[in-house]
This record gives C-alpha cells, sequence and structure tokens, in this order.
C-alpha cells in the first residue's frame, strides 16, 4: 500500500467510523496511534490527518517500554477497556495505568515462562 492509497482511499473511512461510532465527538478529540509503517509515516498521510482535524501519535522507532515480554499486556488492555468511553485523557490515563495491577500473578509467571528469549 502506498501513501496515496492510503490518503485516497483509507482516511475517509477512519473519519467515517470514528464518526459513527462517537457521533456526539468530534475527531479534533480522537487520537490515531500508528505504527511505523511507510504510508503512515509520509508527508501526505500526516498532512491528510491535519486536514482532517485527527491528532495522530506517532510510534517509537524503538521503544523499550514496548519489549516483546509486554506485548501480551497490550492485548489484556485492549480486551478489558474496548467499548469504554472516557471524556477526558486523564480517565484514560487512570484506566490505562491501573489494569496492569489487576492481571493475576500467576498469569503473569506463565507468559513469561511461555516466551523464547532465544535471539
Amino acid at each position: 500500500m502506498t501513501a496515496t492509497y492510503y490518503v485516497q482511499n483509507m482516511l475517509s473511512q477512519v473519519k467515517s467510523a470514528i464518526n459513527e461510532q462517537r457521533p456526539k465527538v468530534s475527531t479534533s478529540r480522537t487520537l490515531l496511534l500508528h505504527d511505523n509503517a511507510g504510508p503512515h509515516k509520509a508527508r501526505a498521510t500526516t498532512q491528510s490527518l491535519r486536514e482532517l482535524g485527527i491528532q495522530f501519535l506517532s510510534h517509537p522507532a524503538y521503544s523499550p517500554d514496548l519489549a516483546l515480554y509486554d506485548l501480551w499486556l497490550l492485548t489484556i488492555l485492549k480486551n478489558r477497556l474496548t467499548g469504554q468511553k472516557f471524556d477526558c485523557i486523564q480517565d484514560l490515563t487512570k484506566a490505562v495505568n491501573s489494569e496492569p495491577r489487576t492481571v493475576p500473578e500467576e498469569e503473569e509467571t506463565a507468559v513469561s515462562k511461555s516466551i523464547d528469549f532465544k535471539v
């Protein structure tokens, strides 16, 4: 996929989905997290997002905070927070920060034992 295709064909669908799922919230209050795929980082994409009024977060090229061990936690967070609506970024931050504390220690231990650390 090229940035041109992404901008011309996908971003309008993203905006429509945002408006459909959150009709009372403007796109200016929406944060979109993009990974480092070429079409997501392209100038045309970032410019189009700004024109649509969608704020976006850039994913760091390498983040020690997103180590292999931690990826399982992202799935847990996604599953537990899906469908919840937050009125402000502080409420979202509080929810994200409190969820990991509710994961049973046995589950965390099982995950750490199952990860293959071979390089």
